[in-house]
């Protein structure tokens, strides 16, 4: 009573236990399992989902005036793939959460940090979360490298196929030699411990040149995290 209740996934409630919810929501009162006296609470209710309750209540999957209930202050949060600068810290919080896990330092170096950030996250937060709890397990020491992630994570970030070594799948040049130069250069970095200078050494270019290249690719300047 007085905190806040946080429902996630609200646009996957059975019609059953909408109507529950809509109950709860209206008459403030709750039972519990097993007790016999109803129970009045005052909480404050947000509610996260993935779907566009507007089309689904137009449907009929979910209803109306539950949705007019819950949409008091509606929030969008773009998709991660809209806001890279906010991979940075996610991947901090993450690291740290399983550097607690583990009991031993997990740290993503800059290259690291350059193809995470590059990559679309069609799962968003979930789906960075599990790849980076997956990261840090099967790293070989306490940095976390691009060569880890590019075995985990497929290294063009605009989403286009591997090329498999057996057979063809269709793939744009443009995006297969974009997601080879954004994997070349997150390495070079990883190599060079976020040194640009250096990164361009190795890959036999100027460094005005390498940064040129970082911005047509989306690449932010490197940058360590440590969790």
């Amino acid at each position: 009573d007085g905190g806040t209740l946080f429902l996630d996934e609200v646009g996957d409630l059975g019609p059953e236990a909408q109507a529950k919810l809509l109950r709860v929501l209206e008459a403030g009162v709750i039972e519990r399992l097993g007790g016999e006296k109803p129970v009045r609470v005052d909480v404050r209710v947000i509610a996260a989902t993935n779907k566009d309750l507007g089309k689904a209540s137009q449907h009929g999957k979910f209803r109306d005036d539950l949705l007019f209930r819950l949409n008091v202050l509606p929030i969008h949060i773009r998709p991660l793939r809209e806001r890279p600068d906010d991979i940075p810290p996610l991947v901090l919080h993450f690291a740290s959460r399983q550097a607690a896990r583990l009991g031993r330092p997990v740290r993503f170096d800059a290259g690291a940090v350059q193809l995470l950030m590059s990559y679309p996250w069609p799962g968003n937060a979930r789906e960075l979360a599990n790849i980076l709890e997956r990261l840090a397990i099967l790293a070989a020491g306490d940095v976390v490298t691009a060569d880890d992630v590019a075995r985990v994570v497929p290294v063009d970030g605009g989403g286009a196929p591997a090329l498999a070594p057996e057979g063809w799948s269709d793939v744009a040049l443009a995006e297969a030699l974009d997601g080879f130069e954004r994997s070349l250069i997150a390495r070079a970095l990883s190599a060079s411990r976020g040194n640009v200078a250096e990164a361009a050494r190795r890959l036999a270019t100027d460094r005005a040149n390498l940064y040129r290249r970082m911005r047509r690719l989306g690449l932010e300047p490197p940058r360590n995290v440590a969790g």
